[in-house]
């Protein structure tokens, strides 16, 4: 899952801290264990002794996240590979995420494939989605792909101080090498809290074939298609837009109910056995100058649809997610200050689903 930030040239010094779910017990789903809407009510053993560890570079504006370390045993799916906790970064000082740069390493830091990685995605739990209230919002996710989130010049999420940011990764390793302490490594420019504001505000849009569920779902044998649906409650435009999907991908379409033509078709890229190698980012505010992006009318459906061809003749189990994700700009700056909230207490979270 992969696209657009911003870029600004501020300083800007956030401290965080990492925090650790216990790691007692299996991870389920259920109960806001690891996963929530990216796997349903799937079942692992807890991976131990991975931790967050932070960097933060001022002279380059950068902090960098580091999730290990983690053994990849080969040839390995992600139902059967123990996985990591649930970690949480605590944002110490208000001002702007610029860019997202996801990365695989050993410890040495030297590289490794990034197909080990199912996905990770960042939720802020002080905010809603603009799209899904009912999930915490989405502010970054990647897949074995790896796409680079780039700048957009001119626009960053915002953070406030004390914002708790979720980091949920998943890992397997379905090649023949096992790796051993291996990271999950981001870099993130950033820009201090300054008036005026170097850039502006934009947010996150998670357009799944889920809808407002969970992303994860069965892939069948052979060809098959999933769509899904989510409803536009604001006035505004998408900067642009990428795709996150899994193995034996063709195509993610994303349609607007006001346009007999898609928005975007996005094709997968693929290597000989179906493994997924790359998905495309296209950008509008390039295509529609006039506007500085696709114009979305409150009212509005967002349909996306995911294309597979699953080769293997066998069914994969919670295989295939199908997502466009994408920055929105609304037309009133202030639209969406109300879904800023409290975080949710651990003893409320632990008596409900991420799915609800």
């Amino acid at each position: 899952m992969k696209i657009l930030l911003a870029v600004a040239s501020a300083l800007f010094a956030i401290s965080v801290s990492a925090q650790q779910q216990p790691a007692a017990k299996p991870h389920d789903m259920n109960h806001m264990q690891h996963g929530g809407f990216m796997q349903g009510g799937m079942q692992h053993e807890m991976a131990k002794g991975v931790k967050l560890a932070v960097k933060t570079d001022a002279a380059a504006h950068t902090i960098t996240l580091r999730v290990g370390p983690m053994n990849l045993p080969a040839n390995t799916s992600h139902m059967k590979m123990p996985q990591p906790p649930d970690l949480t970064w605590t944002i110490a000082n208000a001002g702007w995420l610029l860019a997202y740069h996801a990365k695989m390493v050993d410890a040495s830091g030297a590289a490794v494939p990034g197909v080990v990685l199912h996905h990770t995605a960042f939720w802020n739990e002080n905010r809603s989605d603009f799209l899904c209230p009912n999930k915490d919002e989405h502010i970054f996710g990647a897949g074995g792909e790896l796409t680079d989130w780039a700048p957009v010049p001119g626009f960053g999420y915002r953070v406030e101080k004390g914002d708790l940011i979720r980091i949920e990764t998943m890992i397997h390793n379905p090649m023949p090498t096992a790796y051993q302490q291996t990271y999950l490594e981001v870099a993130i420019p950033y820009a201090e809290d300054t008036s005026p504001a170097p850039v502006k505000n934009l947010y996150p849009a998670w357009i799944d074939v889920g809808g407002c569920g969970k992303s994860g779902y069965d892939l069948a044998a052979g060809p098959s298609k999933k769509v899904g649906t989510v409803p536009v409650k604001y006035d505004g435009v998408l900067l642009g837009v990428g795709g996150h999907m899994h193995d034996y991908a063709k195509e993610l379409v994303l349609q607007d109910s006001r346009s007999k033509e898609p928005v975007t078709t996005l094709e997968a890229k693929t290597d000989e056995r179906g493994q997924l190698i790359s998905m495309p980012v296209e950008l509008f505010f390039q295509k529609y100058p006039q506007t500085g992006g696709y114009p979305l009318k409150a009212g509005d459906t967002l349909t996306v649809t995911a294309t597979y061809d699953n080769t293997t003749g066998k069914l994969q189990r919670d295989g295939a997610m199908g997502i466009v994700v994408g920055y929105f700009v609304p037309k009133d700056s202030g639209a969406l200050a109300g879904l800023r909230r409290e975080p949710r207490k651990e003893r409320e979270m632990e008596a409900m689903s991420h799915d609800r």
